[in-house]
Formats: C-alpha cells, sequence, structure tokens
C-alpha cells in the first residue's frame, strides 16, 4: 500500500545532501519533518542497513550521507522504501463464474506490475542530486 515512507526517507536524505559535510542531529531532522526523533532514527537504521548514510554518536554527532548524492536515483530510494506499489485487492473473493470477477486480480496485478516498471523507470532518471538543488 501507498505510504509516506518514501516521502520521509527521501526528506532526510534531501537534507543531508544540502549538507554534505556536516552529520546532522536526528533532533534537527525531525525539526525538518515535524516528527519524532525516534521515528527518523528508524528510518536512518534503515538507510545505514542500505549503506546510505553513515552515523556517528556523541555531542558532535549525527547522519551524512555515505555515498554522492549524484550517484543515487529515486529509484534506489523508492526500491528501499517499497517493495512495489500497490492498490490492494478486494477484501471478497470475486465471482469465478463472473467474466470479470474471474479474470479481475489477474488483470489488476498485471496493471500493477506496470504501474511500477513505470515508476521505477521515472524515478531511474532523478538522482537526489538533481531533487535536492529544487531547493
Amino acid at each position: 500500500m501507498i505510504s509516506g515512507k518514501f516521502a520521509v526517507t527521501l526528506h532526510i536524505l534531501t537534507l543531508l545532501a544540502k549538507f554534505p559535510e556536516d552529520f546532522l542531529s536526528s533532533d534537527y531532522i525531525a525539526g525538518s519533518l515535524n516528527m519524532n526523533p525516534v521515528l527518523v532514527r528508524k528510518e536512518i537504521a534503515n538507510l545505514k542497513k542500505h549503506q546510505f548514510v553513515e552515523s556517528k554518536e556523541g555531542k558532535n554527532g549525527g547522519t551524512k550521507l555515505l555515498k554522492n548524492p549524484e550517484t543515487i536515483s529515486l529509484n534506489d530510494i523508492y526500491k528501499i522504501t517499497f517493495d512495489s506499489v500497490t492498490f490492494g485487492f478486494s477484501k471478497n473473493e470475486p465471482n469465478p463464474k463472473c467474466p470479470v470477477g474471474k479474470s479481475i486480480n489477474k488483470n489488476l496485478s498485471g496493471l500493477y506490475a506496470d504501474i511500477n516498471w513505470k515508476i521505477s523507470k521515472e524515478l531511474s532518471d532523478i538522482s537526489l542530486s538533481n531533487f535536492a538543488e529544487t531547493f
């Protein structure tokens, strides 16, 4: 299902791209997102797991990009936040005797696969650096 996870992750990475030499604290990042620092740290943990960022603890600690923002595509970010976008399926099992019901889920699966391919293709053409330059 569609959630705000991509937007939150992209917000964090855009902040880090705007300040490439600085370790930004989770409190600072949370202030920009207007959300709890604990939730920010969860997203940063996912970014660390995928080797997008590095962190250091202590008074001058924080998080900074590990990779050049020119080498990170928005599709790379999309792939660590979602396996795929889906609009879901009906909670009820469609009638297999109906000409639409018997094929609706198969046809929706094909549609969703096509949408995901198009999203990935579009996002692959935009780097984090390109996106960050819009601010």
